[in-house]
């Protein structure tokens, strides 16, 4: 008898109430996730020809003889694709091959005219890496996970296919084909979509560290395949899916969960999971079936007969006496990676581990602090930190603005913080700044404390007098407090708030009202 096989599933109904039914059964399976990256690097010409990376030129512009495969065209290998690649390798903590070779991988696509894309399947760049790197999911306490890098190598990039659905006839781009990538395979360490969104947000950290690659999304500088499959705990690990060039960090975890989910219901209904690839539609956001894998592609892989075996000086002493890439002098030149950014920031400014977590993660929110400390030495990192995440960030996420996309400065930040902290404003008229200040920059924080009247009320009789105004309209509240429940408190501070415009000191309100009520 030959198993069922599982229909396309949508989970955006029907099926995710199945799922939240089921979810009892979920802690006796385990979900296994292996992402494949490729990242384009960071170069002015293709990996074997002089044509020009650059985005967005007009098509067919960027194209040398042999990115055409026109006869007679050889490849040449650039020099500053192997050094960008030896420095990621060498970030990531991988063994790197003194000596690599390339590939011939056939396949026929029409943006790919040779027939063939050269890679390193056999004998790689680099080996054995691995990124430890914090995951942080919302309303949780970050945590740290280790995967494992199997292999980085140099590849290149096919060509675009342009389909027009008016004209009913396909056009080939060739401006991306040949463009230097670096294909990292990484083991199926991860479990969530979580955790494979934090790697990616991790490595993309690296990569603009490293100078290595745009990490543009958007403009496929860096583009991830998942490989997703389940088991029941014990059993050897189940038939894997493969999830297609997912295009955003934020899409990775939305993807990934999605086809844990889809598989597990496949699973619990009875079906098999097929091997297959699927893309990710973010409108729809669920995984579509594209092609099966149950037939297995034979690449033919074959060595280039094109290029030499790629040799690198390992020596960690010694003048060079040849021209090959030292290896040393490029792990030398490395540049503060995140992690160690992490560690600086709590040892010299103390501040915990979450949250130098959260400020390296969002590099504009790194960049404003480091240069508020630089200018506002006298202010506690804790307390630049704090508003910086709490205020600033929690802004920028219930407007749905990308903290990238902020238009606040760092002089509007100095500003607003020098006046929470002298005590001219509360944290509530802070908080009306923000929003101020990025819907119009050109304002400045200071003109419009005073033209709005922000200033805090912290004179005695003026509060004592919005005290007692809130006492009697919160009767109920008082008679509360003083029978022994101190939340009701709240509620009366609640009040002077209000009466006061959010102007009143909170700290002062609460301590008179402690003393009155006590009385």
């Amino acid at each position: 008898m030959y198993p069922r096989v599982a229909p396309s599933i949508n989970l955006s109904r029907g099926l995710a109430s199945q799922v939240q039914t089921t979810k009892a059964c979920m802690q006796n399976w385990t979900s296994v996730v292996g992402l494949e990256i490729h990242a384009q690097l960071l170069t002015d010409s293709k990996l074997f020809s002089g044509s020009s990376t650059k985005f967005g030129v007009p098509l067919n512009t960027a194209v040398s003889y042999f990115d055409a495969s026109l006869p007679g065209t050889l490849p040449v290998l650039n020099r500053k694709c192997v050094e960008l690649g030896i420095k990621t390798a060498a970030a990531l903590g991988c063994r790197i091959n003194e000596m690599s070779m390339f590939d011939r991988k056939h396949y026929f696509y029409a943006d790919l005219p040779v027939g063939y894309q050269i890679t390193q399947q056999r004998a790689a760049l680099a080996n054995n890496g691995e990124l430890i790197f914090p995951v942080i999911v919302p309303g949780k306490k970050p945590y740290y996970k280790k995967t494992r890098l199997l292999q980085l190598q140099l590849e290149q990039d096919s060509g675009k296919s342009l389909h027009d659905d008016v004209l009913k006839r396909s056009l080939v781009d060739l401006n991306r084909a040949g463009a230097p990538l670096i294909e990292l395979v990484f083991a199926p360490d991860l479990e969530t979509g979580e955790e494979a969104a934090s790697l990616v947000k991790e490595l993309i950290l690296i990569l603009k560290c490293l100078r290595s690659c745009s990490c543009k999304m958007e403009e496929g500088a860096l583009r991830v395949d998942a490989n997703i499959s389940i088991h029941r705990n014990g059993e050897p690990l189940g038939v894997r899916t493969e999830v297609k060039n997912i295009g955003s960090v934020r899409s990775i975890s939305q993807a990934i969960s999605y086809e844990i989910q889809r598989q597990f219901v496949v699973v619990t209904n009875g079906d098999v999971v097929t091997n297959e690839t699927r893309s990710w539609d973010a409108i729809t956001r669920s995984t579509v079936a594209m092609r099966d894998k149950e037939v297995l592609q034979d690449y033919r892989f074959m060595p280039e007969p094109n290029l030499p075996p790629l040799r690198l000086n390992l020596a960690t002493e010694g003048v060079l006496t040849n021209d090959l890439i030292s290896v040393q002098s490029i792990t030398n030149a490395l540049p503060e990676l995140p992690e160690d950014t992490r560690k600086h920031l709590m040892n010299k400014y103390q501040l915990n581990q979450d949250i130098a977590v959260i400020l390296v993660n969002e590099s504009k929110l790194l960049d404003y602090f480091l240069n508020i400390m630089d200018d506002m030495q006298g202010l506690p990192g804790k307390l630049v930190a704090n508003f910086l995440i709490n205020d600033v960030l929690t802004f920028c996420n219930k407007a749905n603005i990308d903290v990238d996309n902020c238009q606040l400065t760092c002089v509007h930040l100095e500003n607003i913080l020098a006046a929470l902290h002298t005590g001219t404003i509360n944290l509530q008229a802070g908080r009306q700044l923000i929003e101020l200040l990025n819907s119009d920059p050109a304002q400045n924080a200071k003109t419009l404390i005073k033209e709005l009247n922000m200033e805090q009320i912290i004179d005695d009789a003026t509060i004592e007098q919005f005290c007692r105004q809130a006492m009697e309209r919160q009767d109920q509240a008082v008679k509360q407090y003083k029978n022994g429940k101190k939340k009701a408190l709240l509620a009366i501070v609640g009040e002077v708030s209000r009466l006061s415009n959010q102007r009143a000191n909170m700290k002062a309100v609460a301590m008179y009202l402690e003393k009155i009520l006590k009385s």
